[in-house]
């Protein structure tokens, strides 16, 4: 069977992964768990205790071998450890392949729960595995973007084309004769204008207290078909909503002028041509209409009206009805 260019440059890609995985354990830069003897692992969140929906953090397992040695995971520990050579298990949380874990934007998964993360070593099934609890936090300032989008820009404008170069005269003193003049180098085009900004839509926030002793904030963003939830903690958590008019599109660079073309050798020397006009730039492209914003919010959730940030820029100006909210989850 013949095999085809792509498969080949696969199977390649593959033999250099291993081969570079070889060489790292070679010169030391990494170590091989199946030949490295551990008698205890744990792990750890460096960058946390706690994550937030949306948050993506990095994981460090610590291996100790027999004799009191201290062995870290590569990437965030930057250690010998190879993540390959771990197997590792996570609940609520995602895992990837590279130690990383990572919680749904939608509070719903991690609302009133605990993720876990347990780490095992394969290759040495006698060694209890790593577990850690991880809880989530809500004290993050959560952006919820529904702005237009930016304008196209505007294309650039085409450079002017040289002048010819004069003819050659005669330089000879007993027959001069002039040199040709050079020709005018012609005008760069006009860069055309940038396209308008997008017009952001109109956003509707509902927010309510969730019931309990601790306050916590459900607030639901949406707009035409989309609707995003959040779970914020008023000690420290906000919510920035966004309706701003996109961006216009920046202007095309106008073209440059050609340059004129150099006069010809002779007695006299002819004159060089004129360079072309460099083109227009085109103008930026106008803002988008920013979008209106309604904010519902529950009397329970007065208190904490501050830690809304709303934006709608080249819009109206935000509402704000106080009203009952239903529990939105």
């Amino acid at each position: 069977m013949r095999r085809t260019p792509l498969l080949s440059l696969f199977c390649m890609s593959l033999l250099a992964l291993a081969g570079c995985s070889a060489i790292n354990i070679k010169l030391g830069r990494r170590v091989d768990l199946a030949k490295t003897p551990v008698t205890a692992m744990e792990v750890s969140l460096p960058k946390g205790p706690a994550i937030a929906p949306g948050q993506k953090a990095p994981l460090v397992a610590t291996v100790t071998e027999p004799d009191g040695r201290v062995l870290l995971t590569e990437g965030e520990g930057k250690g010998k450890v190879r993540w390959k050579d771990l197997k590792v298990t996570a609940t609520i949380v995602t895992a990837d392949q590279k130690g990383n874990i990572s919680l749904s934007r939608d509070p719903r998964v991690s609302d009133g729960k605990i993720g876990h993360v347990a780490v095992e070593i394969p290759s040495q099934p006698s060694v209890t595995a790593a577990e850690l609890e991880v809880p989530f936090r809500y004290n993050v300032a959560f952006v919820s973007n529904f702005s237009g989008a930016a304008g196209s820009p505007g294309s650039s404008g085409s450079d002017g084309q040289p002048g010819s170069a004069g003819s050659s005269g005669s330089t000879d003193p007993n027959s001069p004769s002039p040199g040709g003049n050079g020709g005018n180098g012609t005008d760069g085009g006009n860069g055309g204008d940038g396209g308008p900004g997008g017009n952001a839509p109109a956003v509707l926030v509902q927010m309510t207290r969730q019931p309990g002793a601790t306050p916590l904030l459900q607030i639901s963003v949406s707009a035409t078909s989309h609707r995003r939830l959040y779970l914020v903690d008023p000690a420290g958590g906000t919510l920035t909503v966004k309706a701003d008019g996109g961006p216009g599109g920046p202007g095309g660079r106008g073209g440059r002028g050609g340059q004129g073309g150099a006069g010809g050798s002779g007695i006299p020397s002819g004159n060089s041509g004129s360079n072309g006009a460099d083109g227009r730039s085109g103008d930026d492209g106008p803002t988008g209409r920013g979008g209106q914003i309604t904010v519902a919010y529950d009397p329970s959730t007065q208190p904490y009206l501050d830690i809304l940030h709303l934006s709608s820029r080249n819009g109206p100006s935000p509402t704000l009805r106080e009203q009952p909210v239903a529990p939105l989850w």
